[in-house]
């Protein structure tokens, strides 16, 4: 799939990238055409996400990155239609088993599968969102994955490996990988529209998350 390079200008300031053009709708419904935001898919998974971010950094000055999109919840306090700021990016499945158990990169020596966001605007977009709208807004660690939870068992496994997760989504660490590269502060945020594990399409509430993307991003202009 091709994509025209976009040059940008020093107005536009913050790289917001999600992963389906649903969401960029969203998003963009809540900007209202806020030129102050850059608003781009980059395609499903940690790969294309990395790939695709580094390629509009390559060009482009920010001052952040945000991730953003909709993610499943992993713990019974997270509600569908919560809104989680990530304070913490975990690429979950990156690793290798062992007859201990998993091993994430950083036992094995071959780098790091955590990144840690900028907090900067965690306490005065909670602020903003409260005063808004009743969206509960956590802020907990998020796991990238590229597979994601299907089963209760993986779930139960999820949780007992990463116990300080709050949702789940398949992009997050590969645009903060590309940001970090950069040198670039990155975020991400999500909402929820099911809870993860068995996969049950019928109990998936698109248009609830939907709605709190869009609140969330109008509450953004309000922070940068």
């Amino acid at each position: 799939m091709k994509h025209d390079r976009k040059k940008i200008t020093d107005a536009c300031s913050v790289l917001i990238v999600t992963s389906v053009e649903a969401e960029k709708e969203a998003i963009l419904k809540g900007l209202k055409s806020d030129h102050r935001f850059q608003v781009e898919t980059i395609g499903v998974g940690p790969v294309a996400a990395a790939a695709r971010t580094a390629w509009l950094l390559g060009d482009n000055s920010y001052k952040a990155v945000i991730n953003m999109g909709v993610a499943g919840g992993i713990t019974s306090n997270i509600q569908i239609g919560d809104a989680v700021i990530a304070s913490e990016i975990i690429a979950g499945d990156l690793g290798a088993e062992s007859p201990e158990g998993f091993k994430p990169l950083e036992e094995l020596g071959f780098g790091l599968s955590r990144l840690k966001c900028d907090n900067q605007i965690v306490s005065p977009l909670k602020e903003e969102i409260n005063n808004k709208a009743d969206i509960t807004v956590h802020n907990g660690a998020v796991l990238t994955l590229s597979t994601v939870t299907g089963s209760a068992e993986t779930l139960e496994r999820l949780k007992m490996r990463f116990p300080e997760a709050s949702a789940e989504a398949m992009e997050g660490f590969g645009a903060a990988t590309a940001a970090d590269l950069h040198d670039v502060p990155f975020y991400e945020i999500r909402t929820i529209s099911n809870a993860a594990g068995p996969r049950n399409k019928n109990a998936w509430r698109l248009k609830d998350a939907l709605t709190s993307l869009t609140i969330v991003s109008e509450c953004l202009k309000e922070v940068f």
